[in-house]
C-alpha cells in the first residue's frame, strides 16, 4: 500500500483521517502544519500528500507548491472547508489531483485517496 503524509492543523480530524487510511492498509505520517509537513517530506519518501489548505505557519497552497517543485512525482490531494480557499488552489491545477470539500464522510476521504493513488 501507499505511504501518505497528512498535514492538518485540527488534531481530531488528522487522527480520524490517519486511522481510516491505516485501516485501508496505508502507512501514514502526520504533521500539524505545512512547515512540519515539508520537513517530513524532505526526510522520507511519500506516495501521497493529503493536506488541508488553511493552516498556520505554512498553508496547504504553499506546501503544495514547494512539494511539487521538490518532489515532482508526489501525488497531492488538498482538502478544505472554505469555498474561497478552493478557488486559491486553481493555480495548482497541474500540480494537484483534486480538492476534497470538508466536512466529508469517512467513505468520501477513503475514496478520494484511492482515486488519487490510482490516477
Amino acid at each position: 500500500m501507499a505511504r501518505i503524509l497528512i498535514t492538518e492543523d485540527e488534531d481530531s480530524l488528522r487522527t480520524f483521517v490517519a486511522r481510516a487510511l491505516r485501516l485501508d492498509g496505508h502507512e501514514t505520517s502526520e504533521a500539524a502544519d505545512g512547515e512540519e509537513g515539508l520537513a517530513l517530506l524532505c526526510e522520507e519518501p511519500f506516495d501521497l500528500l493529503l493536506s488541508d489548505i488553511r493552516m498556520p505557519v505554512m498553508d496547504g497552497i504553499e506546501l503544495a507548491h514547494r512539494a511539487s517543485s521538490n518532489f515532482p512525482d508526489l501525488k497531492i490531494l488538498l482538502m478544505t472547508g472554505y469555498a474561497e480557499q478552493r478557488e486559491r488552489a486553481d493555480d495548482l491545477a497541474s500540480k494537484i489531483i483534486d480538492v476534497v470539500p470538508k466536512p466529508f464522510a469517512l467513505t468520501d476521504i477513503r475514496a478520494a485517496v484511492a482515486s488519487a493513488l490510482a490516477g
